[in-house]
């Protein structure tokens, strides 16, 4: 039988524990041999933080400047994250490295950007992980329930976990 999961893209919000979920990824791309995809949704910032960067930042190209160093920042975290990751990944699986095709930021709310992103790449699977409340009536959070209403692919959310248990 021809392997169903050929491209695997993981969502991560940046949060440190974001490494639960890469580690479900990158062990779902190993089993099956499937390219990996990482990607991060910038959010837009919204018109009242736009005001209220207008008003407080009055020289000409302060609010841009003050939108890339946003960006620059979220890339510095996502960095920061993919070495820490990849550093306590044991040597004799490092090779899963190897099946990394595409990390990105990408500009736009979240759901959109994984749905639009899973679809260009022709993703078989989307990997996103649990809100960080648990298992309540939010368990999911609301990137999670909106790319689970509206997949075309499977999906698999890996539960929000304080400590990483291996």
């Amino acid at each position: 039988m021809k392997p169903t999961v050929t491209h695997i893209l993981c969502a991560t919000d940046l949060s440190k524990h974001s490494a639960y979920t890469m580690r479900h990824a990158a062990s779902l791309a190993s089993a099956t041999g499937a390219k990996l995809h990482m990607v991060h949704a910038v959010e837009p910032m919204s018109d009242d933080a736009k005001i209220t960067m207008q008003m407080f930042m009055q020289t000409s190209g302060s609010s841009e400047k003050a939108a890339k160093a946003r960006h620059d920042h979220a890339k510095a975290v996502m960095a920061e994250r993919q070495k820490a990751f990849w550093d306590l990944v044991s040597e004799e699986d490092n090779n899963i490295r190897k099946q990394v095709e595409t990390i990105e930021l990408v500009d736009g709310y979240p759901a959109e950007v994984i749905l639009r992103r899973a679809a260009e790449l022709k993703c078989d699977l989307i990997v996103i992980g649990a809100h960080e409340h648990g298992f309540s009536q939010t368990f999911l959070g609301t990137v999670a329930k909106r790319v689970l209403r509206r997949a075309t692919m499977p999906t698999l959310v890996v539960p929000y976990r304080e400590t990483d248990p291996g």
